[in-house]
């Protein structure tokens, strides 16, 4: 616990009673972050920042506001609340907005969640230089003439939480947050220029992969994309590589938002308990996974965490309610901030699944697009590799995926067994049956 936020934060709730807010909640947060880039085997960015921010939630006279500053010395935190309370009093009434029944506060967890590498403080820059230049090192290496440029980089950053509010609510959270990433363009045929990236998070610097596979596999994934080409409309199955699931699923989640079903910009807003996919379509949402990047003691609201089944075998079981949407909507509350998304993995590698399926596109990336929440209906561009009898054909490009989540995810046929852990949506590659691709 860091002391000093802590103080602060309960002072700030002191100060917004006595300047006449009936209720407030304040949040606190302080960060160290480092960034360093590497281009043409020269650094292009090196940046190290602290950066420290309150944000308050105003209750007063049946009216709210939220507001926030950066300045923490005591005297101007005193003016900013001052203020924030005279100018929340002149917004329009919103009965809906109170702070939460404390006794969804209760219940909270005291799992210790692992989101601290006790090695941080030891990541000093000589360690970050040299993690950088082995990355890039290796990319270069890898794709060897036909590089045009790549980018090197590693992000690290260490963040300190305080969350407190009035009515007896008090929460900290702490965490260390590690990326490292390559992307490469490379030569192709005329002017078409391909780009790839790898990408990896983690909460703890022993779970990233070495320099040497990042690089490598950026390299690798760019060269896959060499001689892509368009070809005749069809009906594929497709495999939906483990990364790229939570594009697709997060424009399926949107629609399962109490803001979205009050709005009504849900296509999923009268479905609870209906089936609304296959019976491998299962997704768990689970704060409680040591080390995960969405693990989480406690929602925004303070809800204490609770491990939750969003959707099984096919059947939505529950929506993402807070407190404000849920008095909107007259419904009990679940959560409004989504930790770890899970979906579970299945027995097979993608290369088993692929000789079984024939002929059919492995898709490793999307390419605009957008996903309607209202109606359902979504339309993506894709890339990725042909493949027949589980044999690499050539990269496609050009190509797009379009139809509605509804029937998409009813064609759901098997997950694999290679849940992506870098996210906090822990997915596998997912197997969907007759997609109609859009080509030629």
């Amino acid at each position: 616990m860091n002391k000093e936020l802590y103080d602060l934060a309960a002072w700030s709730i002191k100060t917004a009673k006595s300047s006449g807010a009936d209720e407030s909640k304040v949040y606190i947060n302080n960060q160290r972050s480092v960034e360093i880039s590497y281009r043409n085997r020269k650094p292009e960015n090196i940046k190290e920042a602290s950066t420290r921010g309150l944000s308050i939630e105003v209750y007063a006279n049946g009216r709210y506001s939220v507001q926030s500053t950066s300045d923490l010395r005591k005297k101007a935190v005193e003016e900013f609340i001052a203020k924030a309370v005279s100018t929340t009093k002149l917004l329009a009434e919103d009965p809906y907005r109170t702070l939460p029944d404390p006794k969804y506060y209760k219940g909270r967890s005291e799992k210790d969640l692992g989101l601290v590498d006790p090695d941080y403080k030891n990541f000093n820059p000589e360690s970050r230089h040299k993690m950088v230049k082995d990355i890039e090192d290796a990319c270069l290496e890898r794709a060897g003439d036909k590089v045009i440029s790549v980018t090197a980089e590693e992000q690290d950053s260490h963040v300190e939480e305080v969350l407190m509010a009035s009515n007896g609510f008090e929460g900290y959270s702490e965490a260390t947050v590690y990326v490292a990433a390559a992307s490469l363009t490379a030569k192709d045929e005329g002017a078409r220029r391909p780009s790839g990236y790898s990408y990896f998070v983690c909460t703890d610097k022993k779970e990233m992969p070495n320099p040497e596979q990042i690089g490598t596999e950026a390299a690798e994934r760019t060269l896959d994309l060499l001689g892509a080409k368009k070809i005749k409309t069809e009906k594929f199955s497709i495999i939906l590589e483990n990364r790229q699931v939570p594009r697709l699923l997060g424009g399926f989640l949107a629609a399962m938002y109490g803001s979205s079903i009050q709005q009504k910009r849900s296509f999923l807003s009268d479905k609870k308990g209906e089936k609304i996919g296959s019976e491998c379509f299962t997704v768990l949402d689970d704060p409680f996974i040591k080390g995960g990047l969405g693990s989480q003691l406690f929602d925004r609201d303070g809800f204490a965490a609770k491990k939750r089944e969003m959707i099984k075998a096919g059947i939505l079981k529950e929506f993402y309610v807070d407190w404000y949407y849920s008095r909107k909507l007259g419904w009990e509350p679940t959560t409004g901030s989504p930790s770890n998304l899970v979906i579970p993995p299945g027995k097979r590698s993608v290369k088993e699944i692929m000789e079984d399926l024939g002929r059919g596109i492995f898709i490793t990336g999307f390419i605009g697009g957008n996903s309607n929440s209202t109606t359902g209906d979504v339309s993506i561009g894709i890339i990725g590799q042909l493949f027949e009898k589980g044999k690499p054909v050539h990269a496609v490009s050009e190509m797009n995926i379009a139809g509605n989540h509804l029937k998409f995810w009813q064609g759901l046929a098997e997950a694999a067994n290679d849940p992506w852990i870098y996210s906090s949506y822990r997915t596998p590659s997912l197997v969907f049956k007759d997609v109609v691709v859009s080509g030629l």
